[in-house]
């Protein structure tokens, strides 16, 4: 499946680690009457995702929030703990929620799934999505090792319009 602006966003379980351990949310509890910037990317600790991917969205967190985005969404092939040991790495608790789509239920709904070989294999391929009360509003996917759309400058400009 492939997704396309105007398409609802797939409903599946997402995990995440909170105060009392493990949290399923589904995307209904997660999308539903909010206006999110999501962004799917290969990998937690890896090193585009780590120096620029996640940083960006973690540097311009307030100037999302002041022009109308709820909230900012990180998806990955990665378990819950690793998420959360990243998040807490780069400082983005609090700012950025970090799902795990540990069995990539969720990018292989959108169609955003990509295998990366036999070091990091099936992952979520780079990319990012403004969605609306559950409708996906704006879709933007990254050719193959590129960094030029899914960045947080690029989607703050979107929403900024």
């Amino acid at each position: 499946m492939t997704i396309n602006v105007g398409d609802s966003i797939p409903f599946v379980r997402l995990a995440t680690m909170g105060a009392e351990g493990k949290e399923d949310l589904s995307t209904d509890d997660l999308f539903k009457g909010k206006k999110v910037v999501i962004f799917g990317l290969p990998g937690a600790f890896t090193p585009t995702c780590s120096e620029k991917h996640l940083p960006g969205y973690i540097e311009l967190y307030e100037a999302f929030e002041a022009v109308g985005v709820d909230a900012i969404a990180c998806i990955a092939v990665n378990d819950a703990h690793v998420m959360l040991a990243w998040a807490e790495q780069l400082g983005a608790n609090g700012l950025i929620d970090l799902f795990a789509d540990s069995r990539y239920m969720f990018s292989d709904a959108l169609g955003l799934t990509t295998d990366m070989g036999p070091v990091l294999g099936i992952r979520a391929a780079r990319s990012a999505l403004i969605v609306n009360d559950g409708i996906i509003t704006h879709f933007f996917k990254e050719k193959p090792k590129a960094f030029e759309v899914s960045d947080a400058k690029s989607l703050l400009s979107v929403v900024s319009h």
